[in-house]
């Protein structure tokens, strides 16, 4: 994933040089009440610590339920969802919308200033339509830029953004669809951010039992390839791994509960 940081830290006003943490967060978990009311918990945990947060979140189950309540077929190539201008609709919908205000919702019910937003607003996260050597995958963006202007407006008025993934063309200005990490992890480099925090189900990577606090991503990647790390664990290190070889000095992996503890699995650069 290539990106672009036209507004990184070096820019960034006296007051919105506070640290800057953010929180990537799956639309399965979207789903349940008691993970929001959470989410509005580690939020407020963060604020109390002089952090400042912001989430990036996803809604892909939501999407999938939508569109077979419209009768649309979901097609894919080499195993990659297509997006095609029906199927935008809906995924613009979903995340921008339904999955987006629910969170700004539980914050605001929380007394914390939020303020839901996209991609798309203010030209926050450009795109171009991503190419696949066996077809068109529609309307599924690859970020080229990143532009943190409004973000840190946001900061500034200590309003925490919430941020869907939906994205803007810049090469025709149409809604693309992005994938959430990889939206998470470009804005969380452009922003200079101190950590991206990948919100899980569970409390980080378990070997042997325990949780390992901290990581290098070639040992990540060695564990992935004997084995030590298996299952749904792969595709939250994977992502965690993308977010350091961008340029996010630690990406952790962890639950609700460790985001206020400051706990959960750091992976760092390095050997």
């Amino acid at each position: 994933m290539e990106t672009i940081q036209i507004n990184d830290a070096a820019d960034a006003t006296e007051q919105d040089k506070r640290y800057i943490i953010v929180l990537k967060v799956g639309g399965n978990e979207l789903d349940d009440e008691a993970f929001l009311v959470g989410l509005a918990n580690a939020v407020q945990s963060i604020r109390n610590d002089g952090a400042f947060p912001v989430i990036v979140h996803g809604g892909g189950k939501a999407i999938a339920d939508l569109q077979k309540q419209l009768g649309l077929e979901a097609k894919f190539l080499d195993g990659l969802r297509i997006t095609d201008e029906a199927s935008m609709d809906v995924a613009e919908m979903v995340l921008s919308g339904l999955m987006n205000k629910r969170i700004v919702r539980t914050l605001v019910n929380a007394q914390i200033r939020a303020a839901g937003i996209s991609g798309v607003d203010d030209g926050t996260i450009y795109v171009e339509q991503m190419w696949h050597p066996l077809g068109d995958l529609g309307r599924v963006g690859e970020i080229k830029d990143v532009d943190t202007h409004l973000v840190r407006t946001l900061i500034e008025a200590d309003i925490v953004p919430v941020v869907s993934p939906i994205s803007f063309g810049s090469l025709d200005a149409l809604s693309y669809n992005v994938n959430a990490d990889h939206a998470a992890t470009a804005l969380a480099a452009a922003l200079g951010a101190i950590k991206l925090v990948f919100v899980s189900n569970v409390p980080g990577i378990m070997v042997a039992g325990r949780v390992i606090r901290a990581v290098t991503a070639t040992q990540a990647e060695s564990w992935i390839e004997e084995e030590i790390i298996y299952g749904g664990m792969i595709p939250k290190v994977r992502s965690a791994l993308e977010a350091v070889r961008n340029g996010v000095a630690q990406a952790v992996i962890t639950n609700l509960a460790g985001v206020q503890e400051d706990s959960g699995t750091g992976i760092i650069g390095g050997a």
